[in-house]
């Protein structure tokens, strides 16, 4: 074992030690007290997924103590939700799928603005962008059951919430955390906010690194990963009704893949928001919203800096830039006492340049290729139907013109729709919610699938349309929480990708589902459990579908009392039988049969004062060697052959402490 393993469990058991060997009282969190022994309720640890509240929507707090530690970006965060996979690139960067289904087809939307990466490899997903814990919620919407968040949500939509609580007083709140851990991993984050009734500055630093961590076998993989990030945010609040807000969001970040012929050695990126929000206009308009947003990323990959060229190929660089910039409008009506409304219109224009390939690449101009211009309106509504009863519903449409500039000239344009309805229903003797919708959303294709061909081969790609029914129940009572979702997707003119080169319109259908439940044995035992599935079928080769993960659950029991908390978390993942080799989508594409494998992982928290909390725990305590099904191909990296899948980290032992007041 390495002697930075042996170091960090003896941390985590002496911390285990003197949370069993404390015998507090009682007394509510925060609540100060001069008494030694001072007692302060823990906050919950996740062990597994949060549960669905409503019908279609799971919402989780990133700065809560979680089991297994996530990645210290987004897509690795939404992995421990059920439904989500990630593709793994290397040690941050992952790229996440809901229900088998990523990319474009899953909007994922930063404090409300559209930050879409660079690379035409992905290496800079949307996620990698967001540090999870300087976000106050993160909220996913499955399936085309939403129109507010952009169009194409085929999959559905993330929403990454970054909320300033106003001040009654003046003020200073401070929240921070450290973590250390496995190979060299360390996140801090330092969130400070200033204010009183009449505004507020917010500063947000965070930092993450890690080096190249070891499989379950002690091979060496490529993953280290070097990540900053200031935000900076002034609000001014003249009124309890109204808010103007400004943000500038600024981050640099490097990392080496062990998938990939290239390193990302640039990874930097602006972004500028202006948020104005006024609420109770008048007995019809309950609040306005007005944001308009403008980021940059620029990012260059190379196979020198981190790495030594090898084969024929010799000394290879690139570099490309996106600038976005959007604006949204939307406004919430309360049209009677038992109905309300959203109205709304939004903007998008995105601009993707490149610069020739070699070493000396800062001399070369930046030359556009692909321009999108997107233009939405969009309205849903609720009706309370009763005391037991609602039905909603809502309608988009989007216009979008896209322009290739080189190295072929084309222009295409797309006008596609998005429609939902869905009824709700709360039982009246019993604590339970049962709903059935229908949503149907169009997607166009994307700059990756529009430069997948040579000329404009792919570039005039028909649009997806997915319509799908998506059910299920929700049950909340006393000892046992639980939630049921399933889906039957129909999805025409589906955009699939074969090979480094080919991208065509087929015929696809998937279905599935979601479970969870949550059941309290005692006043301080919980068990947990989850499930997730999704079949996919291309129903014009007859085949399965590609990249679609396997069956997947967790089992997890909490133990929680007073300053402690403890949990034990099984992950098991089914072997996966159905692919379709050399087939997928901008993100991955098959390479054969998966094994399955299960996890174990534990950890434990302890608040020795009101404010501090103190976490450590131990992730695949059996050291166990696995990859997931949807991991990308490796390749040959100093001398070190190439493996089928990129393989997961072993034993992983960290530390986590958090400071709020």
């Amino acid at each position: 074992m390495k002697k930075s393993h042996k170091r960090l469990i003896a941390c985590l058991l002496l911390l285990s030690a003197t949370a069993v060997a404390n015998q507090p009282g009682v007394l509510a969190a925060g609540e100060e007290t001069d008494k030694a022994d001072a007692v302060f309720i823990l906050d919950e640890i996740v062990v597994t997924a949060p549960r669905g509240t409503e019908p279609l929507v799971v919402e989780t707090d990133p700065q809560a103590p979680r089991l297994p530690i996530p990645s210290a970006d987004g897509g690795g965060y939404l992995k421990s939700i059920p439904g989500f996979s990630v593709v793994r690139q290397g040690g941050t960067g992952s790229d996440p799928l809901l229900r088998g289904l990523g990319g474009t087809r899953l909007n994922v939307l930063l404090d409300g603005t559209a930050q879409l990466g660079g690379c035409p490899s992905r290496m800079d997903p949307t996620t990698s962008y967001a540090f999870p814990e300087s976000f106050s919620k993160i909220t996913v919407l499955k399936g085309p059951e939403s129109v507010l968040y952009g169009g194409g949500n085929v999959a559905g939509t993330v929403l990454f919430e970054r909320d300033t609580a106003p001040f009654e007083k003046p003020a200073v709140r401070v929240n921070s955390s450290i973590l250390a851990g496995s190979a060299g991993r360390n996140d801090e984050l330092l969130d400070v906010t200033a204010g009183d009734t009449s505004g507020y500055v917010r500063i947000i630093k965070t930092r993450s690194h890690a080096d190249d961590y070891e499989d379950g076998d002690g091979n060496t993989v490529r993953s280290f990963y070097t990540r900053q990030s200031l935000t900076g945010i002034v609000g001014l609040t003249p009124d309890p009704n109204t808010l103007y807000e400004f943000a500038v969001d600024t981050s640099t970040a490097e990392a080496a893949y062990g998938g990939r012929s290239m390193d990302g050695t640039k990874f930097d990126q602006q972004n500028y928001s202006f948020t104005y929000e006024k609420k109770h206009l008048s007995p019809l308009v309950s609040s306005l919203e007005f944001k308009v947003y403008h980021n940059y990323v620029d990012h260059v990959m190379d196979n020198f800096t981190f790495r030594t060229p090898s084969g024929m190929m010799g000394a290879m660089v690139s570099n490309v830039d996106r600038t976005t910039t959007g604006g949204r409008l939307v406004a919430k009506l309360s049209l009677s006492p038992a109905t309300e409304a959203n109205v709304g219109f939004d903007y998008q224009k995105n601009e993707h340049t490149k610069r020739g390939m070699g070493t000396e690449y800062k001399s070369f101009p930046r030359k556009p290729d692909l321009n999108f211009t997107n233009y939405g309106v969009f309205g849903d509504i609720k009706r309370t139907l009763d005391s037991h009863n609602r039905l909603l519903g809502g309608l988009r449409a989007d216009s979008l013109e896209v322009k290739k500039l080189s190295p072929a000239t084309a222009e295409d344009n797309n006008h596609t729709y998005g429609a939902f309805l869905r009824y709700e229903h709360d039982y009246a003797h019993a604590p339970l919610t049962s709903y059935v919708g229908v949503g149907h959303a169009q997607r166009p294709a994307d700059y990756w699938e529009r430069t997948k061909g040579a000329s404009n081969s792919t570039f005039f790609l028909n649009p997806e349309k997915n319509t799908q029914l998506d059910t299920g129940i929700i049950y909340s009572s006393g000892k046992l929480r639980a939630s049921l979702s399933a889906f039957y997707s129909n999805i025409d003119d589906f955009i699939l990708i074969t090979g480094s080169s080919s991208a065509s319109n087929i015929d696809a259908t998937l279905y599935g589902g979601e479970a969870d439940v949550s059941y309290s044995l005692s006043g301080h035992w919980t068990a947990t459990a989850t499930l997730a599935y999704v079949r996919g079928t291309n129903d014009t080769g007859n085949k399965p579908l590609a990249q679609i993960p396997p069956l997947e659950g967790t089992i997890g029991l909490k133990y929680n009392k007073e300053k402690v908390e403890a949990g034990l978390l099984w992950r098991g993942v089914q072997a996966q039988t159905r692919y379709d080799v050399g087939s997928g989508s901008e993100i991955g594409l098959d390479i054969g049969r998966s094994s399955g494998f299960g996890i174990l992982s534990a950890s434990v928290a302890y608040r020795p004062a009101a404010h501090i909390v103190v976490a450590a725990g131990v992730d695949n305590i059996f050291d166990k060697n696995y990859a997931e099904f949807v991991s990308r191909a490796g390749v040959a990296v100093d001398g070190i052959p190439a493996t089928i899948r990129i393989n997961e980290p072993g034993r992983t032992v960290w530390v986590k402490t958090s400071y709020n007041f």
